[in-house]
């Protein structure tokens, strides 16, 4: 009859099958971080791609922003990029989704959810993605047109919002460009290009919209209005 294990080496087993499980479990976590920042992505390319279909239809303009610093209420206007986007991309607009009373939540395969957020119980309606605020508000008479922006490269366009407001700039208000991507948001630009950034380098809360390579005014303004005011 062969001796049995000893105490110390089932103790040394234990340990390395707890090592093993621990590593497991964070390469899945990491990959399941990875893919849902690749969806993400991916979803604001095919938005970048609707804006781009939407202005070539319309004389370089882009939609309307929808509500600017108050969660969105308002779903029924056409014009607003969520009701005006979605049928370049094959997607019912926003607002027939919520007269049939199927509007996107958190965990919804959805081109307006970015599977990366979290639940907002504030939020009437929900959208886990922005326009950038500065764009085309209903306050400033005509929506922007594309052709009228410099660099637009280093425009943003959309990007990570945290759910419940429909336009999103870097601050410290509810409405802040959501770095949820350990520690990162998604960018989507007007040239089409989306790229990551730190939540400190785009000033997710605090407000700083300086940075050279990720403008949020679009110079050709030149007005103070800051969102948080």
């Amino acid at each position: 009859m062969s001796p049995g294990f000893s105490l110390v080496e089932l103790l040394v087993a234990m340990a390395l099958l707890a090592i093993l499980a621990a590593v497991a479990v964070g390469q899945f976590a990491t990959a399941l971080e990875n893919s849902r920042e690749a969806a993400c992505t991916a979803n604001l390319k095919k938005w970048g791609t609707a804006f781009s279909l939407y202005a070539a239809d319309h004389n370089g303009k882009l939609p309307r922003r929808g509500q600017g610093v108050q969660r969105v209420r308002l779903v029924d206007r056409p014009d607003d990029w969520f009701n005006a986007l979605p049928p370049y991309l094959g997607e019912k607009p926003y607002s027939e989704l919520a007269a049939a009373n199927r509007t996107p939540r958190t965990g919804d395969k959805s081109l307006f959810i970015c599977p990366a957020a979290k639940p907002d119980p504030a939020a009437g309606y929900f959208l886990t993605y922005g326009m950038n605020m500065y764009l085309s508000r209903w306050d400033k008479g005509e929506p922007t047109r594309v052709h009228s922006i410099p660099a637009p490269g280093s425009l943003a366009l959309m990007a990570d919002s945290p759910g419940g407001y429909a336009s999103t700039v870097p601050s410290a208000s509810a409405f802040n460009v959501a770095a949820r991507h350990r520690g990162r948001a998604n960018v989507l630009f007007l040239d089409g290009r989306v790229q990551s950034f730190t939540g400190n380098h785009l000033g997710c809360g605090t407000g700083d919209l300086t940075q050279p390579d990720v403008r949020w005014k679009t110079l050709e303004t030149g007005d103070n209005w800051t969102p948080d005011r």
